[in-house]
């Protein structure tokens, strides 16, 4: 019986990559933003700010990532999720370091969880939009 568990998680490289692929995507947009990249726990691995980007986006986009790390799905998906339950709705909110709005994406490879992407700073579609281009880069 083994003792111990072996998991995937974004390299340093790789998340740098990301974090610049996100800050390219906002250029073209014309968005100034935060980037964080966290790996499959939800640790930070990396982080860029745009100047003139928002401050409070700052821990934003470093939850966004924790959050779609720590479930594996984008955090535009929440609404969804919770719109039907009131429970949920109204409880789940109360978590800290949970974002449910769009922006927030995982890193997956080979169809396993390796880390998590947040952008803050643009609109959800628009930090959405930053996300996925940052990943693309190591597509």
């Amino acid at each position: 019986m083994s003792h111990f568990v072996s998991q995937k998680n974004i390299s340093c490289e790789a998340a740098a990559q990301i974090a610049q692929g996100a800050i390219e995507k906002a250029n073209e947009l014309g968005i100034r933003i935060n980037v964080a990249v966290t790996d499959s726990s939800g640790v930070l691995m990396a982080f860029l700010r745009m100047p003139g980007s928002f401050l409070h986006s700052i821990d934003i986009s470093i939850d966004k990532a924790y959050t779609s790390a720590s479930f594996g799905f984008p955090t535009s998906q929440w609404m969804s999720i919770i719109k039907d339950d009131p429970a949920l709705r109204e409880g789940i909110v109360q978590r800290e370091r949970l974002v449910i709005f769009g922006g927030g994406v995982p890193i997956q490879l080979d169809g396993e969880l390796i880390g998590g992407v947040g952008v803050s700073g643009g609109s959800a579609e628009e930090d959405e939009i930053c996300a996925l281009a940052g990943i693309s880069k190591i597509k």
